[in-house]
């Protein structure tokens, strides 16, 4: 009967004995035999266990002496899932070890695994989930050593790995969880863990990793479980976590953190639990755990955290989710009702074994869903700010967690809280200092010293201790001067002596790296005392690094100008055109600024870019500006098409050559392709662009070529002049009838008038088309100054009117200064036009002179004064011309 229920039997467990070898046929008759436990014999090898071998599934031989995996051994188990050959004498796996088996469950631990042959999984890369090789002796992993696809649990812990390649991990992309706890891991390189997409957790606890990195955590975007416990990390950079964003819990406690960033844990939004205890973390930033919107718990205990509770304002406010916060065995002093801030659903607080000295009112009240607060000091000042304590503690029935006792004054020292009456907590003295004089904000130029001052007082005569901290960081190597001397302060119960303390704090020489927010903290024995935070600004007068250069362009091109300067804070970098802001390019849309760039461009250039441009570069410390000359090149042209011109003898002859161009070109007459011979009777006038002929006679008729060269080349053309018998002038000579010029003494001649008015029509031609007379006109519009001849021979000119404004008697440069009349008197111009006026002067003797033909552009006069004397000369040889009865007149209005 008994052999009979063997048949059915489907689990055998024949551990803790001294079994060697097996003899197969003993299981010749379990042919329902699913599962053996072999643990804890003697056994040497895998045993043979008969011909129903193929319908076992789990072959338990951990425990025993066996030395290699054999493939014969194992062919026969042709639907093994389980094998554990953990605790045994195993050296290395090689290609061969294992058979195609539909292994799902392979345990190797504790062996003396060395070495693992590349390909030595191969056969159970379609079925194998969990892979334990924990105590072994490995020390190296080969790179895509596990091309295991379904493998889930891959367990490496207590091996000798000091260093892990890239792609290591490569081939397990159904992975899981990864352990490799206590392998003396210090370096993990760049894509270490590469191709683990389906990564949940990751066990790194007890090595030697001392940082936090981006690098070695690329491509673990499913990650949910990070374990860094015990390591010596130091550093979390700032991008470390963007690639673990699904993080929901992070240990990092037991490691060497002194400072949580800013950036120390952006990007896990996600994260539930963060545990940072037991490091040695006293700097935590503003703002630190700012986007820890789903954190539930926070562990900061043992660390030497202080001023983060006593100063800092709601350190952990983005923190609205938060249940429990463990801040036991730090170095807090005093708790703060802004301590806590933000914290409205917090459940649990830890603060015991903190030498804690002062609670503010109402420190706790803002958390309305507190259950629980565990508190344990001795060293509470006593007084009257500390009476709300004891009835809050007992109103919330948190006293069975809440272990508190005064260390002053001496009369309440050793007591309970809750001991003590509500008419003992007195405010008698002030033994923690209190500030009297806050530090100043500041801004020095670089290279300037500064000098921060901070003073408190107290009634105690206990040591009192100074520092200076930059950013929340201490100033250790600072250059720091202390002093302290009694005053007397009036109270209620009289005078009483109390110490003043100051100290000062001595900045040399400020660089930029000496800005930020400086503070004093005075302590003594009951408790520190920390001043606002005065701001020290250092200034840089902006110098250029690349300064505009005078700059000559053809037209057409495009002008680049460069302006760059470095100042602190940086310069802002402004332009202008001749000390204004009106540009003509950038109401054409041709100028060009990048912000981001240094340069200025002006496409298209035209004249009416020629100016002085400034850069300016200013900021809080002063502005600098540097000056650069756009000159625009033009090569000659004629702004006017040449005509030929017909006068009749006697009369005057004006040649036209409206010239542009930039430079001005200078301008040259030719007759009958030689030089021209320059009589009385020839004048020039706007910079030669004007010949005038005077008394026009058959000898002046000819071909007139105008010669206009600059730097950029030379134009010529060409006019003829025409003279043809006048019979009006001939008639009037024989007659005896004389031609009056206006201002003559007789009646004047019709002739003559027009004259004049062809003379005067001739120059307001001039005027209204010259291009160089309207940037004059623009330029000078806002000016009205009265024009005035004196008796001298010459009248300086504003410097900005172009030679071309004044008549040229010659070929010669412009000169400026006007010719007196025959008398030698005064005289004195009269209200004008806008395009001109006339003179009717009188001499000593109350007679009328010559006239003078006077142009005048806006306020700015000049005198036609090379083309007067020669109508002076005309009105004196030709006065016997002058008709009988005629009226004079009084003047020509050009």
């Amino acid at each position: 009967y008994i052999l009979f229920l063997l048949i059915f039997l489907a689990v055998l467990d024949l551990s803790h004995n001294k079994l060697q070898v097996l003899d197969g046929t003993l299981f010749s008759k379990l042919q329902h035999l699913s599962e053996i436990k072999l643990n804890h014999n003697e056994l040497e090898a895998i045993p043979d266990l008969g011909p129903y071998a193929s319908n076992i599934t789990t072959l338990i031989l951990a425990n025993n002496r066996i030395t290699r995996i054999s493939v014969e051994q194992l062919r026969p188990f042709l639907a093994l899932e389980t094998l554990d050959l953990s605790n045994n004498n195993i050296v290395e796996i090689k290609a061969s070890s294992f058979p195609a088996l539909p292994l799902k469950n392979l345990f190797l631990n504790n062996n003396r695994i060395s070495s693992l042959e590349t390909g030595c999984f191969t056969n159970l890369s379609s079925s194998l989930q969990v892979l334990r090789l924990n105590r072994n002796r490995l020390s190296t992993i080969p790179a895509k050593i596990f091309q295991l696809p379904n493998l889930q649990h891959l367990e490496l812990s207590r091996n000798r790995v000091r260093r892990v390649e890239g792609l290591t991990f490569h081939g397990l992309h159904a992975l899981r969880s990864l352990k490799m706890q206590r392998n003396g891991l210090s370096r993990l390189m760049d894509g270490a863990f590469w191709g683990l997409s389906d990564m949940e957790v990751l066990q790194l606890d007890y090595n030697n990793l001392t940082e936090v990195s981006k690098g070695w955590l690329y491509g673990l975007l499913t990650l949910q479980q990070l374990h860094l416990g015990h390591n010596a990390i130091s550093r979390i950079r700032s991008d470390a976590w963007e690639f673990c964003q699904k993080l929901s819990e992070l240990n990092l406690s037991s490691n060497h953190l002194s400072r949580l960033e800013e950036s120390s844990f952006v990007g896990l939004s996600l994260l539930d639990e963060l545990h940072i205890g037991n490091n040695r973390v006293s700097f935590i930033a503003d703002g630190a755990f700012r986007g820890l919107s789903n954190l539930q718990m926070l562990d900061l205990q043992n660390n030497e955290i202080s001023w983060t509770i006593e100063d800092m304002n709601g350190p952990f406010s983005a923190l609205d989710k938060l249940k429990k916060l463990f801040l036991q065995g730090n170095q807090i002093r005093s708790v703060t009702k802004k301590s806590f801030s933000g914290l409205d659903a917090l459940q649990h607080l830890d603060l015991s074994n903190n030498a804690i000295m002062s609670i503010q009112a109402n420190a706790f009240s803002q958390m309305k869903n507190l259950e629980e607060l565990r508190l344990n000091t001795s060293s509470l000042l006593c007084d009257c700010q500390l009476k709300w304590l004891p009835v809050w503690v007992a109103e919330q029935t948190f006293l069975p967690c809440v272990n508190a006792s005064c260390a002053h004054p001496q009369m309440l020292k050793g007591r309970s809280v809750f001991a003590v009456s509500q008419e003992e907590f007195v405010c008698d003295d002030f033994p923690k200092p209190q500030i009297t004089v806050q530090p100043e904000t500041q801004s020095a130029l670089k290279g300037t010293n500064v000098t921060f001052v901070c003073s408190a007082a107290s009634s105690s005569d206990s040591p009192m201790t100074f520092a200076w901290k930059k950013d929340n960081e201490g100033l250790n190597d600072a250059e720091i001067y202390n002093q302290a001397h009694l005053r007397v302060q009036k109270s209620a119960g009289g005078e009483t002596e109390v110490t003043e303390y100051t100290t000062t704090l001595q900045l040399h020489n400020v660089e930029f790296s000496s800005e930020g927010k400086y503070q004093c903290v005075i302590s003594n024995h009951f408790g520190s005392s920390y001043s606002t935070k005065a701001r020290l600004t250092v200034n840089m007068l902006p110098s250029f690094t690349k300064m505009p250069m005078d700059l000559s362009i053809r037209a057409g091109a495009t002008a680049r100008l460069e302006c760059a300067a470095v100042g602190h804070p940086s310069p802002q970098i402004a332009w202008q055109k001749d000390g204004g802001t009106d540009f003509p390019a950038a109401r054409e849309r041709r100028m060009h600024v990048m912000p981001e760039d240094d340069v200025f461009f002006i496409v298209d250039v035209k004249t009416e870019d020629i100016g002085v441009y400034s850069c300016t570069a200013a900021n809080t410390a002063g502005a600098v500006s540097a000056n650069t000359t756009l000159t625009v090149l033009e090569t000659p042209s004629f702004l006017r098409p040449l005509m030929d011109r017909t006068v009749a003898k006697g009369e005057t002859a004006v040649l036209q050559c409206i010239a542009g161009g930039s430079p001005p070109p200078r301008l040259n007459w030719t007759k009958d392709d030689s030089p021209l011979v320059v009589t009385e009777r020839h004048f020039f006038a706007a910079a030669n662009q004007l010949l005038i002929i005077v008394d026009a006679a058959e000898a002046d008729a000819g071909k007139y070529t105008c010669e206009m060269s600059n730097a950029l080349g030379t134009e010529r053309g060409n006019v003829r002049l025409a003279v043809i018998p006048n019979p009006n002038c001939d008639s009037g000579v024989q007659g005896g009838v004389g031609v009056g010029i206006v201002g003559g003494v007789g009646s004047d001649d019709d002739g003559w008038t027009t004259v004049g008015i062809v003379i005067i029509a001739v120059v307001c031609c001039v005027v209204g088309t010259s291009l160089v007379w309207v940037v004059i006109i623009y330029h000078t519009r806002r000016r009205n100054e009265d024009c005035s001849v004196t008796n001298t021979d010459e009248t300086n000119l504003p410097a900005d009117i172009p030679s071309y404004l004044s008549s040229q008697g010659t070929l010669a440069d412009r000169q400026d200064g006007y010719i007196p009349s025959e008398s030698d008197s005064s005289h004195q111009y009269m209200a004008s036009s806008i395009s001109g006026f006339y003179l009717q002067p009188k001499d000593m003797n109350g007679k009328t002179p010559p006239f003078f033909l006077c142009l005048k552009i806006e306020s700015l006069c000049r005198p036609v004064h090379r083309l007067c004397p020669a109508v002076q000369s005309l009105h004196r040889s030709r006065r016997r011309f002058r008709p009988r009865g005629q009226q004079s007149r009084q003047g020509i209005a050009v």
